[in-house]
């Protein structure tokens, strides 16, 4: 089965080469006269939790190496949109299928040591536990949650796994031991608007009642023109601690027209009348929690700003 990589809420994308080169070549040189010393990004919020178990996958990679995934759960991740089969199986066979995502969080490899006593790589997803129970129900969305958690640690890990291979270990739920992990908290409000009257000023990040998942209660069909934008990183120079991206918008008047999704390495804007699209991929993985946005009515330009997470 293939899966989409922007079901995947919590993983990154692959980031589209066109944008790598713009990023090298351009964002550099470029500063529009913004600065950064004002603006001073909050350390993103997490929670800790142990998840709960619930099976555990084996598969390959292109080494012929053994992986292990504990499939868990912990009602801190957020639930999906409701889905039915019918739907997936639409969705899976459209040519954009952004409309759903699936949050997760994918933990970080630990070794362990199988029944034969040898050393093993193993990792943890979690998902919410009432979609757990969706997928030990159906076996479509069984597939496809095994699909997208082995699509999901590919994308984040580099790995190479032999997905066709893959099969579900009997009467052992997980491998090894389940380790706390640090799922982020609910994410913010994305637009603030700057009425005409105002100068224009760095984004700042809002404290806001939070959102319970950035995932759109709308399917969003793309359409629309692909508007003006440049696009600044802070430092210059190497690995980014920000990401600017301003936005002209002269047929928008109003933020409420605007629909602003910030993925993990992705920034998706589209207008509700259609007049403008946007889909950005960045070779960089953002603090969703503490992007911000800002429409300045008079300038008619949208401003985003994205921390970065740190180089690994």
């Amino acid at each position: 089965m293939s899966v989409d990589k922007s079901l995947l809420e919590l993983e990154s994308n692959e980031p589209e080469s066109d944008y790598c080169n713009l990023l090298l070549n351009s964002l550099a040189k470029e500063t529009g006269g913004l600065s950064f010393s004002d603006t001073e990004a909050k350390p993103a919020s997490f929670v800790q939790v142990v998840p709960k178990p619930g099976f555990c996958i084996k598969v390959k990679n292109d080494k012929d190496e053994k992986v292990f995934i504990n499939l868990c759960h912990a009602e801190t991740v957020p639930e999906p949109k409701e889905l039915s089969e019918d739907d997936l199986l639409q969705l899976l066979a459209s040519e954009e299928p952004t409309g759903y995502r699936v949050p997760m969080s994918l933990g970080e490899p630990h070794e362990e040591l199988d029944k034969t006593g040898k050393a093993c790589t193993v990792y943890d997803v979690v998902i919410n536990p009432k979609f757990f129970k969706k997928i030990q129900k159906s076996e479509l969305f069984h597939s496809f949650m095994i699909s997208v958690s082995l699509e999901g640690l590919e994308e984040k890990y580099g790995l190479n796994l032999k997905r066709e291979s893959w099969l579900i270990l009997k009467n052992k739920k997980f491998m090894g031991t389940l380790s706390a992990q640090n799922i982020r908290n609910k994410p913010r409000p994305i637009i603030s608007e700057i009425p005409p009257s105002e100068e224009k000023a760095v984004p700042e990040i809002k404290k806001s009642t939070p959102l319970i998942t950035e995932i759109s209660s709308k399917k969003i069909e793309p359409s629309g023109k692909a508007p003006k934008y440049k696009l600044i990183q802070e430092p210059p120079k190497g690995h980014p601690d920000f990401l600017v991206a301003e936005i002209h918008l002269p047929k928008i008047q109003m933020a409420s027209s605007l629909i602003l999704d910030i993925g993990e390495d992705r920034l998706f804007l589209q207008t509700r009348s259609s007049t403008y699209l946007l889909d950005i991929y960045f070779p960089c993985n953002l603090i969703q929690e503490d992007c911000g946005a800002q429409f300045d009515r008079k300038t008619q330009i949208l401003t985003v700003t994205m921390p970065v997470q740190p180089a690994v």
